[in-house]
Formats: structure tokens, sequence, C-alpha cells
């Protein structure tokens, strides 16, 4: 137990170590991962000191309070009835877990709770840019369901039961394709087999035109602008878009992703089919939005989970709610 302090001081630079190197942009780091490894670690300590330190320190009071009154025993034969020794303090330093359990078995609980929640039912995101503007605002905190599409292993990302399908006009987040440590939101717009047509500023699937509405326009406090806006009704519910006046459809940049061969590119837009297994996702502020028509599209196992919430926005508490 000697060596437990000095073992412990370790893991916990380890970790610090891991977390500063990643803030700083030295390694790639993996949250996930992260808290997989706390709760193990954590939940070990937890176990050790259930069933090893804490009975251990437990003996070591009862033997010092059998030693006390032995003592008090001996000291009243000598005919001695009151000594010194404050027994009650003793035992109480004894019993007091040290500062090495305090951070590793006394945040196990809390962490597992945090994991289990975050890993299987709920997890939050900040929206960080405004490529889903009007639906999202930048600073937007919301929560993420996690087993709408059916519950996965951490980190290996592994699907375990099957869920609800994909449906067109969900908002989903999920790991950006190109560097799967980045989490993305968009609108999920094309499901497998789905032809989907972005060309003049239309959307067309399956050949048919998405039906929008025209609203009025969209004033965005952060770029000081006016914004064209449109309700469209491409799933269940409707939800409002925008469209920057000036800007053609002419998607530039488009990078060299899996599955490009599906899809055509010209001067009004493109035209994809969706591979097997695989989505195409579209921001909301459609004309700033790097999506599904610049990287290509966002695999099954790539899914995170259905946005449905925004529990938090500390410029706006009006923004609290469902965005649905």
């Amino acid at each position: 137990m000697s060596a437990m302090p000095t073992l412990t001081a370790v893991v916990l630079a380890a970790f610090v170590g891991y977390i500063g190197a990643w803030y700083t942009g030295a390694i790639e780091g993996n949250f996930a991962l992260v808290m997989l490894l706390a709760t193990l670690v954590t939940g070990v300590y937890w176990v050790a000191e259930k069933f090893l330190f804490f009975p251990q320190r437990q003996r070591a009071a009862q033997k010092l309070e059998q030693q006390a009154q032995a003592r008090t025993a001996q000291l009243q034969r000598q005919g001695i009835a009151q000594h010194d020794v404050n027994v009650d303090a003793s035992k109480e330093h004894l019993l007091r877990q040290p500062w090495w359990l305090d951070w590793t078995a006394g945040l196990f609980p809390v962490l597992f709770v945090v994991f289990v929640l975050r890993s299987f039912l709920f997890e939050p995101f900040k929206i960080p840019s405004g490529s889903m503007i009007p639906t999202l605002l930048v600073g937007d905190l919301i929560l993420v369901n996690k087993f709408t599409y059916g519950v996965r292993l951490p980190v290996i990302n592994k699907k375990i039961t099957e869920g609800q399908a994909v449906a067109r006009g969900d908002v989903i987040v999920f790991r950006y394709p190109p560097q799967p440590s980045l989490d993305y939101i968009k609108r999920v717009v094309g499901l497998p087999g789905d032809k989907v047509e972005y060309l003049n500023k239309r959307l067309r699937i399956n050949g048919q035109e998405v039906p929008t509405e025209a609203l009025p326009d969209f004033f965005d406090t952060d770029a000081m602008r006016y914004f064209q806006q449109f309700e469209e009704h491409l799933g269940p519910q409707p939800h409002r878009l925008l469209n920057t006046p000036g800007i053609a459809g002419y998607i530039q940049g488009a990078s060299d992703f899996a599955g490009r061969d599906q899809c055509t590119y010209s001067v009004e837009g493109v035209t994809c089919t969706v591979p097997p297994g695989q989505y195409f996702v579209m921001g909301d502020n459609r004309d700033n939005s790097l999506d599904s028509r610049y990287w290509g599209f966002v695999p099954d196992e790539n899914l995170v989970g259905r946005a449905f919430f925004v529990w938090m926005n500390f410029g706006n508490l009006k923004r609290i709610g469902s965005f649905h």
C-alpha cells in the first residue's frame, strides 16, 4: 500500500499530460476514450477501496481501540484513572480516506454516471458555426439522443441495438468522415439509394422537387446582414433554411471523397446517388455550409445521434427548448 500514492500520482499525471497535449494541439484527443479509461481506472480503485483498503483501515482502527482498552485496563489496575490518549481522533485519522483514493475511488460514482449517460443516453454539444442557421445558432448548447438510431458501444462505435431508421429531415450529429475525431451536425437530406439533386439552389429527391415556401428575410445579427429565408418540407416537420443572394449553386472545391463517382457536378450544382449504408447531409444555411456536397457521404457507423433540444444559450435564454 505504501507504493500506491506514487503509482496514483503517475496515473493522474498521465491523464493531465494527455489532456494538456490535447488542449495545446500537440495530439488529436479522444474524449470518449479518456472517459472510458478514467471510469475503468477509478472503478478499479473504488473496488479496491471497498474490499481491500477500507477493511485494512477498519482493522487498524479496531486494533488501536483494543490496544487503548488494554492500556486503560492496565492503568486502572495501577490505580491511574485517566490518561491523555485521544482514541477517537486517532481512529478518525486511521479511517480517513487518503488523498490518492479521494482523487480516484471518490470520483468513480460521478464518472460512472456521466459515462453511462453520455455513452448510451444523451450527450451535450455546442454549436460552433453558423452552418445550421436559422435552426441552430452559434452558441446553442444542444442535447443529442444517442439511442434513437440504436445503442452503440463507446469508443469503437459498434451498434448493439437497431433503434429507429434515420429519416429525411432529421438533424444528426456524426463523426466527420474526413476527420472522425471531429463531430459535425447537419440535416439528413438523402437516404441510402436516394437520388439527390441540388441544382440552381433547388432540392429534388428521386426526381420530386422538395416543396418550399418563401418567408420574410432572416437578419443574422452576427453577420449583420439579411438572408433569403424559406420553409422546406423535407420530412414530417417543416424547417427553415437560408440562401445568400448573389451566390450561385455551383459547388466549388469539392474533395475527392469515397463514392464521388456517384456524384455529377455542373455549373448548376450537384447530383448524387446515395450509396448503401450512407447518408447525404446538408446545412440549413445552404450557401454557408461545408457538407455532403463538398466532402461526401456519412456512413451509418459514423452516426452519433439525433439532435433534439437546445438546453442553453447564454446569450439568448429564449433559445431553450425543442427546435423541431
